[in-house]
């Protein structure tokens, strides 16, 4: 009786040391959960009940589900100027995400060799990524000022004429073509300068992190499948594609995933270089939802766009997580 009653002893305070462990762990996350619930849970139920309303300055009748119809097909020049900004907003994303990857895991790679002042170099990388995005973008905007900037300044280094760059609507192949003295039709005009430009400076900005991320999975990696490969007879390029890239895989899964949420949300940078212009070839979803809320006030359409955005990127990371998955090798 008294061993098991020791027993029953035991255990019971085995339950409450669990149970006031538990207390604790959820009084540390309490502060967190709290902000997360304010600041993101709330607002987003907000904005799903103001979208389902007229709502200019005031909530106006119930319309259900026409503030979304209006922007897909019910509304002709509001449907244009979805999937217009549909459109620039996938555009943005090839022509920046693949270059920002590339290029993070280029210098990633160089930057995990054995070099002098190692340590020097990947601050130095790193350094765009923590500027704030608005004044860096005021930077960019000088640089390719038509008149004073820096980049026309190089172009006219290798005799190349100056470019309107943040002012300029025409597509980059329409622009080669014509230079080129070849007709390129519309249809094939490729995304505009400024466009173009405003990836340049996403580039520069976001890719210190990505190197970041790519430098720890490099850390990860165990030297002795090196070795191992070059005692076989492997050379680098055969070490790179069938040891490192796949050894790195969750990382390029990793920064493949946050960069398209990224790129997808992208505000600052548009905001400031060149506020969706010229001639909305800048004008991306975001920007389309900040026009029509915050200029226009018209706060139900607004809200509505600013849904479908979110459906737009929940799709777009599950049919990342469905496809590139699979793919993932994690040692």
């Amino acid at each position: 009786m008294a061993a098991g009653a020791s027993t029953f002893g035991q255990s019971g305070a085995r339950r409450r040391r669990i149970l006031v462990e538990n207390v604790q762990a959820w009084m540390f996350l309490l502060p967190a959960v709290a902000l997360i619930l304010l600041f993101e849970i709330l607002p987003a139920f907000g904005a799903i009940w103001i979208s389902l309303f007229r709502w200019d300055i005031v909530q106006g009748p119930f319309r259900g589900l026409d503030n979304y119809a209006a922007w897909l097909w019910a509304d002709p020049t509001r449907a244009e100027a979805f999937w217009r900004a549909l459109s620039t907003t996938l555009t943005y994303l090839l022509i920046t995400l693949p270059f920002e990857m590339a290029v993070a895991l280029a210098v990633a790679f160089v930057l995990f060799q054995k070099l002098r002042g190692r340590s020097f170099y990947r601050t130095l990388y790193y350094l765009p990524y923590v500027t704030s995005t608005v004044a860096a973008a005021a930077v960019f905007s000088w640089i390719f000022h038509p008149q004073y900037g820096f980049a026309n300044q190089l172009l006219g280094l290798v005799g190349i004429e100056r470019l309107q760059w943040l002012q300029e609507p025409d597509g980059v192949f329409q622009m080669v073509g014509h230079a080129a003295g070849v007709q390129v039709p519309d249809l094939l005009a490729g995304p505009s300068l400024a466009l173009v430009a405003i990836a340049i400076f996403s580039v520069w900005h976001f890719v210190g992190f990505q190197i970041v991320i790519f430098l720890a999975g490099l850390g990860n990696i165990p030297a002795e499948y090196y070795e191992a490969a070059r005692i076989d007879g492997a050379n680098d390029r055969q070490i790179f594609a069938s040891i490192t890239l796949p050894l790195l895989s969750p990382q390029i899964f990793f920064v493949f995933t946050i960069a398209s949420i990224g790129v997808l949300r992208a505000f600052n940078e548009i905001y400031v270089m060149t506020n969706g212009g010229p001639l909305d070839t800048t004008r991306t979803i975001n920007m389309l939802v900040f026009r029509t809320f915050f200029q226009q006030g018209q706060l139900g359409l607004g809200s509505a766009l600013a849904v479908i955005l979110t459906l737009i990127i929940l799709a777009f990371t599950l049919v990342q997580f469905r496809v590139f998955e699979r793919r993932v090798h994690y040692g």
